[in-house]
């Protein structure tokens, strides 16, 4: 079934829009910032395993809204603050590489994660929105 609308009127999208790419590196800066303060607060700095898994866990969160050319700068943003703030040597940047490659590799496939678990969500949802003669649950 085709349903015509005017050019005039706005057509709803089924699909949200994501979000801009900058705002989510910004929302990556001050997450990471903000989570690695809290975890230094209460003692989880001791383990870097913690922190790479709650940033891992941030960097899904920031995936959901985020489009796909976001997730790089997501992962990159987690792991500067992974790896200034929780890792030996504390307050310099160091790369240890095997290890801060497979780090980065994590951040960069849970920020992936959330994105395309994000968009098969969306997906799922307006399918079920435009399907004529379908039945809500």
């Amino acid at each position: 079934m085709v349903e015509w609308h005017p050019l005039r009127t706005p057509v709803v999208r089924p699909v949200p829009e994501p979000v801009a790419t900058g705002f989510v590196w910004m929302a990556a800066f001050a997450g990471s910032c903000l989570l690695v303060a809290v975890l230094g607060a209460v003692g989880g700095l001791t383990s870097s395993s913690l922190a790479l898994g709650a940033l891992s866990g941030l960097a899904v969160l920031l995936g959901l809204p985020a489009r796909f050319r976001a997730a790089p700068g997501i992962a990159l943003v987690c792991w500067l603050f992974l790896n200034h703030f929780t890792i030996a040597p504390r307050g310099e940047l160091s790369w240890d590489g095997h290890l801060d490659a497979a780090r980065l590799v994590l951040l960069l496939a849970a920020a992936f994660l959330g994105t395309v678990l994000a968009r098969i969500l969306h997906a799922r949802g307006a399918h079920h929105r435009v399907t004529p003669g379908r039945e809500r649950q």
